[in-house]
Order: C-alpha cells, then structure tokens, then sequence
C-alpha cells in the first residue's frame, strides 16, 4: 500500500500524521450532545451535485408510519482492524440517532479500493493511537466505490456515542467519506449514494426524515456553539457546520441536499 500524507482540513495544505483528523475529529473522545425532535427541511447549497446512480426506492409507506430503510452492506472492523487494536473503554450510547454529521478524510483520492482497510488502520492509528483517544472517531467510513466500513466499535444498529463532532456527539452519527473533495473533486456516484443508502438507514432507525432539520444541544463549548445551547441543523449536516473548519470540503457540501433527497427517497418518503 503507498504511503499517505494527511492535510489538517482547517488548514488545507499542512501535513502533519499526529494531527491528520483534525478535519473531522477535532473532537477528542468523551464528548457528546443532545438531540430533539425534527422539523422543516433547508439545503446548504445549491451548487450542482453528482447524479447518484439508479437504484430501487421502496414503496411509499403511510404518512403517518415509519420510514425506515434497508440496511446497506457494511464491512464490519474486524476486516481492517487486524493486529492493531489499542486498549479502550466499553462504547457509549445515547438513546437514538438523529443527525449524522458528513466528514471528508482530507487524504489522497488516488488509492485503490483495495488498500481501504489499510487507510482506516492508519486513521485509527493516529487517533487511537498517536493521540490516545479510546477509539476511531467515525462511526463508519465510506471509500470511492461506495464501499462502506464500520468505524467505532459497539454495534453499527447501536447509537454510539462517537468523537467526530465537537460537542454534538451524543445522539449523532459521523460518516467519513475517505478522500480529499473541495470545490474541484467531484463525489464520485458510488460514495454518494452509499452516503446517502447509509444516513438513510441509520436516520430511519428513529424515524427521523433526512430532509428535516435537528435540534442539538452543545455539550461543551469548543465547537461553534458554547456548552448548553442548543442549535438547529440539517439531519444529514457538514462537519463545518457545528465546528469551524473546511470539512467536508466544497464538493461534499454542494452534494448534501441531493444526498438529503436520495436518503428520504429511500425511506420511502
């Protein structure tokens, strides 16, 4: 496997391996957030999106049931974590899953699907690792061929409590899209609708619309909002916006609100 050079996302360019998370985990282990019920959709931009390929979308459920969607294939740790597990904390759970925060790895784009487990050992190995936090911060991670891994441990059905959203990690969800995407690197289809299959399901466990908004409560003051006020976001929301960084990167960004719209569709909404 070719040796990677991870860039700070807040600050495009810097290479540094003891701080490659800084993108999406500027978090640490240990903080959470809470979450409250959803209400009227809003896009974060409108710029063009990919066009996520066709796939079947279930049928419409009654408007008062609710929408759940199926469980996509998910490669579990084990596959890539092989020797190199730390010691660590039993996991934490809120009691439900609400938002998912979108999260770009800020790494090469040119691996091969093939070397992924490889790439999360070396993720997890400077957080869990380098960093002494008591696990990987995402809870799942999404390659470019859509291809997507359980991050965190304790059960991908489970709400666990993650480190990749500073103060709003309690009842959220971190998705990482492996690979670098500002405004001139296009989300490849496949990673997009994966995203998509996945938010979709994971909202869908609490019956939450992806096209809806949330309302989190920070749980320290280390992010944009200082510890116990609680803001309004996007179910399927950016990293940048709970925390003052680049990530998920332009192109990222401008693909959430067709993102939002696959996930609902796929719920059957």
């Amino acid at each position: 496997m070719r040796v990677f050079r991870m860039a700070l996302c807040s600050a495009p360019g810097a290479v540094a391996f003891g701080l490659l998370l800084m993108c999406a985990a500027t978090v640490g282990p240990g903080h959470g957030g809470s979450a409250a019920g959803p209400g009227q959709a809003a896009g974060l931009a409108d710029r063009a999106a990919p066009v996520l390929p066709p796939a079947a979308v279930p049928a419409r459920r009654p408007a008062n049931g609710p929408h759940t969607a199926a469980l996509p294939r998910i490669v579990p740790r084990a596959k890539w974590l092989a020797d190199a597990g730390y010691r660590k904390p039993p996991a934490r759970y809120a009691d439900r899953v609400t938002a998912v925060f979108i999260h770009h790895t800020d790494s090469p784009n040119g691996y091969d699907c093939a070397d992924t487990p490889g790439i999360i050992r070396y993720l997890y190995a400077g957080q869990a690792g380098d960093r002494n936090w008591d696990d990987i911060g995402y809870n799942f991670l999404v390659d470019k061929c859509g291809t997507i891994y359980e991050g965190r441990a304790g059960g991908i059905d489970k709400a666990v409590v993650g480190a990749h959203a500073q103060g709003f990690n309690r009842g959220t969800a971190g998705i990482a899209a492996i690979g670098t995407f500002g405004a001139d690197t296009p989300v490849p289809p496949a990673m997009a609708e994966s995203i998509a299959a996945l938010a979709a399901w994971k909202l869908g466990l609490a019956n939450v619309d992806p096209r809806s908004r949330v309302r989190l409560t920070s749980t320290n003051s280390l992010s944009r909002f200082p510890k116990g006020r609680t803001a309004e976001f996007n179910a399927i929301a950016a990293h940048r916006d709970e925390y003052e960084t680049y990530c998920p990167g332009q192109a990222l960004m401008a693909a959430l609100p067709e993102i939002r719209q696959r996930a609902a569709a796929l719920q059957g909404r």
